[in-house]
């Protein structure tokens, strides 16, 4: 495992980490001794950094985060999200009350009395022009209640905008092989800042796998089929807002460049530690053979500039009218 500085937070984290959506929820069924399985082999493997929220099964991915913990020595650095609870989840309710009681809920969750960072979980883009919310979030980092914060966010311009209210330390993003417009100016722009990038939904909810069929089918409680067109949250946290069967077309283009012996994930993997701005990419595992096959990215060679450019390619025929300018 490869290590890349988290910002300005003095941090060294793993270039491949966990991302503990699935382990709480909303990704069909999920057993608890087998997502603490994948969390343990996470570790073993060298992965030092994990990503939860409070609403990822109500806080159950927290809470197994905890006694993950619990059971290891290693230093595992934990980021969670606040915010989403807010119902309804509207900019005026991102206040002072109302994320401290939330901090306050993930340090319960997390059995710890200062939390590595937090994240405002995707708020509407009229927070980002608050000053007063992140004069909040210094107050609880000065209160000895989270030690860093960031955001995570939708769209590139709310990324951007985040970035220059000083103390932001990271961002969390959507960046993977069907949704590059982060490259073009934030990557360089975070990067001048010092700002560490993660790289969310790097497998575009699975489609990235090339393990996805037509006539593959999700359980009723998977985002894949009750958030397809955003009926539950934004659209693009479900497939990166690609159409499925668009989305299986590229794939199989897709396929075609990877070198022998590697899988569509960790081809997909590999293409995001390509930019020097992204600190490291944030895939879920539910079983530990994912997570296997997820970190043995970390020890691939570096792309070509011929598979770079045809990626861009099948990016433009296929997905770019339908991501690019939303997003």
């Amino acid at each position: 495992m490869l290590y890349r500085e988290l910002g300005r937070t003095g941090w060294k984290v793993s270039e491949i980490s966990f991302g503990a959506w699935a382990v709480g929820g909303a990704w069909g069924e999920v057993d608890d001794r087998e997502s603490l399985a994948a969390l343990h082999r996470a570790i073993d493997l060298g992965v030092n950094f994990i990503d939860t929220a409070d609403v990822y099964g109500d806080g159950h991915s927290e809470r197994l985060i905890a006694q993950l913990r619990k059971e290891r020595s290693e230093e595992i650095i934990v980021a969670t999200k606040a915010g989403r609870r807010l119902d309804p989840h509207v900019a005026d309710s991102y206040n002072a009350p109302n994320l401290t009681a939330f901090i306050e809920r993930s340090l319960k969750n997390l059995n710890t009395d200062c939390l590595d960072l937090v994240q405002l979980h995707c708020p509407p883009t009229d927070v980002y022009y608050h000053p007063e919310v992140f004069g909040a979030l210094d107050d609880l980092v000065h209160a000895g209640k989270i030690r860093y914060y960031g955001v995570s966010v939708e769209k590139v311009e709310e990324a951007l905008k985040a970035i220059e209210y000083p103390n932001v330390q990271t961002v969390q993003i959507i960046f993977n092989m069907f949704r590059h417009r982060p490259a073009s100016l934030f990557l360089r722009e975070a990067q001048t800042r010092r700002v560490g990038v993660l790289a969310r939904v790097p497998l575009a909810s699975g489609l990235l796998t090339g393990k996805m069929r037509r006539d593959t089918t999700f359980a009723a409680d998977d985002h894949r089929t009750f958030n397809r067109q955003g009926e539950s949250f934004d659209q693009g946290e479900t497939f990166s807002g690609v159409d499925y069967e668009t989305g299986l077309q590229a794939v199989e283009e897709l396929k075609a460049l990877l070198p022998e012996g590697v899988s569509m994930t960790q081809f997909a993997l590999r293409w995001i530690l390509m930019f020097d701005g992204v600190t490291c990419a944030i895939p879920g595992g539910k079983r530990p053979s994912q997570v296997e096959e997820n970190v043995a990215a970390a020890d691939m060679p570096p792309l070509s500039e011929s598979q770079m450019l045809k990626v861009r390619e099948i990016y433009g025929r296929y997905i770019r009218t339908q991501v690019h300018h939303r997003w």
